[in-house]
């Protein structure tokens, strides 16, 4: 799936009288975007080949030379990368406080955090705990990985639990464990802690990917949407002390 944002279509240059920007099918474009369209007074196409693609495609720049990169704000070449800006795809590249940028910061943040509290829970002894938080960064990885390369985000597994297995789980904590929802404290451990604040953590991915995308990238809304209730349920399970996969089905049983 292409994304194609508001800073994609500045750095495009689409000529002067343009009256149409055709897309192919299963294009997102952000609203910025449709905007940016809609003042230009250019009609959005979608699923339509245009007949001259060649005024709508960037070409990828040289690797070195005075073009080597684009502004994505305002389409200038750069020779060089100034400090200020990174990569948002390919020689593309945005202020470090694009909202874009300032997602995948917190996603970096977000698995530094997964690694320090998995050797944490290896040193207790919380094997299974860590390797439950291996699979959380595997996960946070995919959804980096779908993010950078502009591809939808398949839904996978997590803990055990599909996507309708963890919202239903984190929504029925008595039944599954026994107890109500519980409120974090300092007595509850400090495993227990850590993992609350990791569920916070994915939160703020969250909302750092609402304030990059709006309504355009729901897969990976979704996705970190569904990682807070899968670390929710880890930190429920530390809270009952049997933090491994699957046990509270199995006692149930």
């Amino acid at each position: 799936m292409k994304l194609i944002d508001e800073a994609y279509l500045r750095a495009a240059r689409i000529p002067a009288g343009t009256k149409e920007y055709f897309v192919p099918e299963g294009t997102v474009v952000t609203p910025l975007a449709k905007e940016y369209l809609i003042a230009r007074k250019i009609e959005l196409v979608v699923g339509k080949t245009a007949i001259n693609t060649e005024t709508m495609t960037v070409k990828s720049l040289p690797q070195s030379g005075p073009k080597r990169f684009i502004d994505a704000a305002t389409g200038q070449n750069l020779p060089n990368k100034p400090e200020h800006m990174t990569h948002l795809h390919d020689n593309f590249l945005v202020p470090k406080t694009h909202p874009r940028i300032v997602f995948r910061g917190k996603l970096d943040s977000l698995e530094a955090k997964i690694i320090e509290l998995q050797i944490e829970a290896k040193g207790c002894g919380k094997d299974e705990l860590s390797q439950c938080l291996q699979e959380a960064l595997c996960y946070v990885r995919a959804v980096l990985a779908a993010e950078v390369n502009e591809k939808e985000l398949q839904e996978g597994t997590l803990f055990g639990y599909d996507s309708d297995g963890l919202r239903k789980i984190s929504h029925n904590i008595k039944e599954a464990f026994g107890f109500d929802h519980p409120v974090p404290s300092a007595d509850k451990g400090i495993i227990a802690a850590r993992l609350n604040t990791l569920r916070t953590q994915v939160r703020e991915c969250e909302l750092a990917a609402v304030a990059a995308f709006g309504n355009d990238r729901t897969d990976i809304v979704r996705a970190l949407n569904r990682l807070s209730s899968g670390i929710y349920i880890l930190f429920c399970r530390e809270i009952a002390g049997r933090n491994e996969r699957g046990t509270h089905e199995r006692n149930r049983n």
